[in-house]
């Protein structure tokens, strides 16, 4: 009976001194800086009270390197602050199915094109070379910067974000911009 006791007595310790220390993995870092994500609505209404450049990343449910992008690129930190700064960050389901309303015409959702129907804006911002993870960034105007298809580590995003947000892109094309880049 005595060992039972002191057997219960260590795993009630244990318990309690887990409840209370997490492993460093689990602990969460109230200054963790994460993406700031805005509907396609919300990111058009705050342009048009503080302009500032858009970033769409176009994604399916079922796309593994948009999820890959979620966990890990978009969770680091240097491209959150980034983003956060200098980008609304918008995130767009190519295949949802509500509509959306912009410049006076209402994008709407077709079932019956590709692999689990389109929506409009994704395949407008696109120009119909539908592939995800795709990103799409526009100027303060609303006006397409660029399209840049594909999984991008969070260094190769990085040097995207800032080609995009420090106006380079006027001035150099995007292999000149990497040419001056430190590696």
């Amino acid at each position: 009976m005595k060992k039972l006791w002191i057997a219960l007595a260590v795993l009630s310790g244990a318990a309690a001194l887990y409840a209370f220390v997490l492993p460093k993995s689990e602990q969460t870092n109230p200054e963790e800086v994460a993406i700031k994500w805005y509907t396609w609505d919300e990111a058009i209404a705050l342009n048009a009270k503080k302009p500032k450049k858009i970033f769409i990343d176009l994604y399916t449910e079922w796309c593994g390197y948009c999820k890959k992008m979620d966990a890990n690129t978009f969770k680091d930190e240097a491209v959150a602050k980034y983003m956060n700064e200098h980008f609304y960050a918008v995130k767009f389901d190519a295949e949802q199915k509500g509509d959306v309303v912009f410049n006076n015409h209402t994008f709407k959702y077709h079932a019956n094109v590709g692999r689990n129907g389109i929506h409009e804006l994704a395949y407008s911002l696109l120009d119909g070379k539908m592939s995800y993870p795709s990103f799409v960034y526009m100027d303060e105007k609303i006006e397409r910067i660029s399209i840049s298809p594909g999984y991008k580590e969070p260094d190769g995003l990085l040097k995207e974000l800032r080609f995009t947000a420090e106006g380079h892109y006027k001035t150099k094309s995007w292999q000149d911009y990497l040419n001056t880049v430190k590696q």
